[in-house]
């Protein structure tokens, strides 16, 4: 029971509330002076929009899931059990007769859409419970890695992912397990027991990032049986990410699906967070003339992103870029279709802005067929780009006139 103890105490106390709201947040530093200065440095703080981190529900509840699955994992090493289990692991490694005894410990997902920020909130989390890169203990002697992050080969290679883990391993402790088992041509079944063997003495959990490799591959299951192996002969906890493509592949069978309960994200809704993320955002602004964010911007910007922070990020990082690049120097809504439409054009089919027009009963007026781009002060409509509606035409397969008769005045000239 010391034994254990001693691990726990190694972990940080689990945070909550506002203690764990602050502690998650990254706030680079910003100075409004930095807009007077030369056109090279503003470029570079730029990059900053990147490290900023606003914490959401899905940030606590992701925190709060690997907190609860490593102290878990931790409670079960030093155990008898895993002591017997070690002995197995070993009859493994030398193709004896072998079998399962520590059991498993927990299995999970978290599945969230492409850009909607799971990835950041693992790693904040991951870096708030193991403020310790490794736990040592003294009595016995022994090295844990509370999280080793690795991602699914793209072709599910169950030997290649593996062995990830050992070279993993190898980075934090200076082992050399890795470079043992590629000289000795350790075979899958081997592997397995050696990668079990290292996880119980030296893994609190095990993190798999794109999952959804394991969809489109023929050694999908193949993996996903490994880990389940992994998970029964190691007593740690694995997380497998990914996106929610993966989610057929494990709803066709149960023993997938067993596996595969977790946390699910879609993209982000429309509401108070959204707001307050972009409120945040429109203040690190590096361009000569400052601009205040109105509700017109903040609808336009989850118009164009689809709820997806990252696409948010980018939106206003490209559109201070070329503002700075071009000489115009002001974040606004000419800036902001210009990187739309300059620099996101490969994500427009998957963005399709929707814009929403009232009904009227007098003709409208005809807007700029050029570029769509209006000034901020303009509210009764929404600003509306030929190539937006080129895009929806595309994708809902509709005519294209009779799109453009809704927002132009369309003449047809006979020839």
């Amino acid at each position: 029971m010391d034994y254990i103890e001693n691990f726990i105490k190694e972990l940080p106390e689990m945070k909550s509330g506002e203690e764990l709201i602050e502690e998650l947040s990254i706030f680079p530093d910003y100075n409004d002076s930095i807009r007077q200065e030369s056109q090279t440095e503003r470029l570079m703080r730029l990059s900053d929009l990147y490290r900023l981190y606003v914490p959401s529900n899905m940030s606590t509840e992701i925190y709060a899931k690997l907190y609860l699955a490593l102290l878990r994992s931790l409670q079960k090493k030093g155990t008898q059990v895993a002591i017997r289990q070690k002995y197995q692991n070993y009859n493994r490694i030398q193709n004896q007769e072998y079998r399962g005894i520590i059991g498993g410990s927990d299995s999970f997902t978290i599945i969230g859409t492409s850009g909607i920020g799971k990835s950041s909130a693992i790693s904040r989390a991951i870096e708030l419970i193991t403020e310790n890169r490794v736990i040592e203990i003294e009595e016995p002697y022994v090295k844990v890695i509370p999280c080793v992050i690795v991602q699914c080969p793209f072709d599910s290679s169950v030997k290649g992912l593996l062995l990830e883990i050992l070279r993993k391993v190898d980075e934090e402790l200076g082992s050399s397990y890795y470079k043992n088992a590629v000289r000795a041509r350790a075979t899958t079944d081997m592997l397995i027991g050696s990668v079990s063997q290292v996880a119980l003495n030296h893994i609190g959990m095990l993190i798999v990032d794109e999952i959804q490799n394991v969809v489109n591959s023929k050694n999908g299951k193949s993996l996903i049986g490994s880990l389940t192996q992994l998970i029964n002969n190691s007593g740690i906890s694995i997380c497998m990410v990914g996106t929610p493509e993966c989610n057929p592949f494990f709803e066709q069978a149960m023993q997938l699906a067993r596996r595969s309960v977790g946390l699910q994200y879609q993209n982000m809704p429309y509401d108070a967070y959204f707001e307050s993320f972009c409120k945040i955002l429109f203040e690190y602004q590096y361009v000569r003339n400052q601009t205040e964010i109105t509700p017109m911007i903040t609808e336009w910007l989850y118009e164009h992103s689809a709820g997806i922070l990252s696409v948010v990020v980018s939106l206003i990082h490209d559109a201070q870029e070329m503002a700075i690049l071009s000489g115009k120097e002001i974040l606004d809504m000419e800036m902001l279709n210009q990187a739309y439409n300059q620099r996101l054009s490969f994500l427009h089919s998957y963005i399709q802005p929707s814009v929403s027009q009232k009904k009227q009963t007098s003709r409208p007026k005809k807007k700029n067929p050029v570029n769509g781009i209006c000034s901020v002060q303009e509210t009764e409509k929404e600003c509306v780009s030929v190539s937006d509606l080129a895009v929806r035409a595309k994708a809902e397969n509709l005519d294209m006139v009779a799109i453009l008769r809704e927002f132009y005045t369309v003449e047809e000239v006979a020839v």
